[in-house]
């Protein structure tokens, strides 16, 4: 399973909106030897095309340089779909050569909601995986939901532990 930060996800929906009709794609890095995606590195689509994308192959070694530096890796890789599903192409799965990355895909092929999709590739076997959004702005120990029988709706309480 993919966890992952909203504000992150945001922020590679955004790079897809962007650069739409092309392809957007990017990486996510985050601590040696972990799978926790903490931060979010776009990178120019050098193709520039609607149906492929290709890393810049000096931005690309800049990248990896800047995140072997930081005692980093890539835990997510990304692009986009502009106009077919969140769903790794042939292509796609050629390419895919980092064996414990994540593959996160987002289709924008309808402008007002985004698929968004993970998936592992290793040895060209593609397998999805749940994507967990999570809210770091949230603490889930601080605001607690509850439902009462006279309303559908839901009511959120922040208790403070102060």
């Amino acid at each position: 399973m993919l966890s992952i930060d909203r504000s992150i996800i945001d922020a590679i929906v955004a790079h897809a909106r962007r650069d739409h009709p092309d392809e957007a794609c990017g990486v996510v890095a985050g601590p040696a030897g972990g799978d926790t995606p903490t931060r979010h590195i776009p990178m120019d689509n050098a193709a520039r095309s609607m149906t492929f994308y290709e890393f810049d192959s000096m931005e690309q070694l800049r990248v990896w340089r800047e995140m072997d530096d930081r005692d980093e890796e890539p835990v997510v890789i990304y692009h986009s779909h502009t106009a077919t599903e969140a769903y790794p192409s042939r292509t796609d799965v050629s390419f895919a050569g980092e064996p414990g990355a994540h593959y996160l895909l987002v289709s924008t092929r309808e402008p007002d909601t985004e698929e968004i999709r993970s998936f592992r590739i290793v040895d060209g076997v593609v397998t999805e995986e749940p994507v967990e959004i999570v809210d770091a702005a949230v603490d889930p120990n601080a605001v607690q939901s509850y439902m009462f029988g006279q309303s559908p709706a839901t009511v959120d309480y922040e208790c403070s532990g102060r």
